[in-house]
């Protein structure tokens, strides 16, 4: 068990005032693989899969540096890594997916 992360307190940082959200049932195809990959641990599609992700952008809350790590969301018809990642937190369930290449954040609500 892990306490509820302080955005879910209402004691949000400005950054995390920041976060929208958004329902697991409206994330693209791709982000459900993507998903799928982190809880099997990988094999993941691109090197940087896994890596910290540091959050020069300040959008998430602030967290020590580690706490976030960075997953490539396949964007179909790219031949590059395309902007869409899934960025994970330490807390049980703090899974964020970006489309814009980080410039902002929807934490994945599983209840809806």
């Amino acid at each position: 068990w892990r306490a509820p992360s302080p955005v879910w307190l209402g004691r949000a940082t400005p950054a995390a005032a920041a976060v929208g959200s958004i329902c697991y049932g409206d994330l693209p195809s791709q982000a459900y693989d993507t998903l799928d990959l982190i809880a099997q641990g990988g094999p993941y599609p691109y090197s940087q899969d896994g890596t910290v992700f540091s959050n020069r952008e300040g959008v998430l809350p602030d967290e020590r540096s580690g706490y976030y790590h960075e997953y490539t969301v396949i964007t179909p018809g790219s031949y590059t890594r395309g902007a869409r990642r899934i960025v994970t937190g330490e807390e049980s369930r703090e899974d964020y997916y970006t489309a814009d290449h980080y410039a902002t954040f929807d934490l994945i609500d599983y209840s809806c």
